[in-house]
């Protein structure tokens, strides 16, 4: 997947979806949004890889969500749920992290949403500068090994493909 493919195949049109729940389309949520898929899956899987053992890991879609973790964040945070939810049943997808969790294997657009609410419900303004991005990325996908030093490049890349910003 490029970065371009998946800016224009999944995360504007989940932007576009999440219109509908008065979450508005910015260059700097797609920036983000694209700059956590490369950092988290560098977009070469929907399943988390565990060398050695091949795509068995917890973690599914370009956003690398868990079952207990962000999959069931954007379903039971007071501040997004209602959407999810929503979202879930547009899209013929169980309400529950299992459900959630199988559908961002496959759909990206499902995938793009979920990570959209995640992120919406850190406190604050999306970030504009690469720190700022780096610690609400951070904040929000509390990585059990981060890479800071693949950030840079993850953001200047999200950066340069969304353009205008």
């Amino acid at each position: 997947m490029t970065p371009e493919r998946l800016l224009s195949t999944a995360i504007a049109p989940a932007l576009l979806e999440l219109q509908q729940c008065g979450i508005s389309d910015s260059p700097e949520a797609r920036r983000f949004l694209l700059a956590i898929a490369l950092q988290e899956s560098a977009l070469t899987r929907r399943r988390q890889f565990i060398t050695g053992a091949g795509e068995i890991g917890p973690a599914a879609s370009f956003w690398q969500f868990e079952q207990g973790g962000g999959c069931k964040g954007v379903l039971t945070h007071f501040l997004v749920a209602p959407c999810m939810r929503r979202m879930c049943e547009h899209y013929n997808v169980a309400p529950t992290p299992a459900g959630l969790w199988e559908a961002m294997r496959y759909q990206d657009v499902v995938a793009a949403i979920a990570a959209r609410l995640l992120v919406y419900t850190l406190p604050g303004k999306l970030p504009t500068t690469a720190d700022a991005g780096w610690a609400q990325y951070i904040d929000a996908w509390r990585p059990g090994k981060p890479h800071p030093q693949a950030w840079a490049q993850a953001w200047a890349t999200a950066t340069e493909t969304v353009g205008g910003l």
